[in-house]
């Protein structure tokens, strides 16, 4: 078995609001993706990637923004890790 990892970056914490960052991991050598390769999102929300057969296995922790720091702005804070498992032909177990 072989893994790909998408991650979304999303506009809020909602699981169905807008992408608006991504990059995408390929484990099985099939592809060879890079940052920024994309000028068009994958999906345009996670529930999307669920409805295609990625498994969520990692969400945002949700924190709040430290009082006076509200409008600061800094990292996509609303990631998502996604996973699909391939299984390659004539791989060992």
């Amino acid at each position: 078995m072989r893994q790909q990892v998408l991650v979304l970056y999303l506009s809020d914490s909602s699981l169905d609001s807008r992408v608006i960052g991504w990059s995408l991991y390929d484990g099985t050598g099939r592809t060879s993706p890079t940052t920024g390769d994309s000028d068009e999102a994958p999906y345009p929300n996670g529930t999307a990637a669920l409805l295609d057969g990625w498994r969520l296995f990692q969400a945002a922790q949700l924190l709040p923004p430290y009082p006076g720091h509200e409008y600061d702005v800094s990292f996509l804070k609303h990631e998502f890790l996604f996973e699909k498992l391939h299984e390659i032909p004539g791989t060992a177990r």
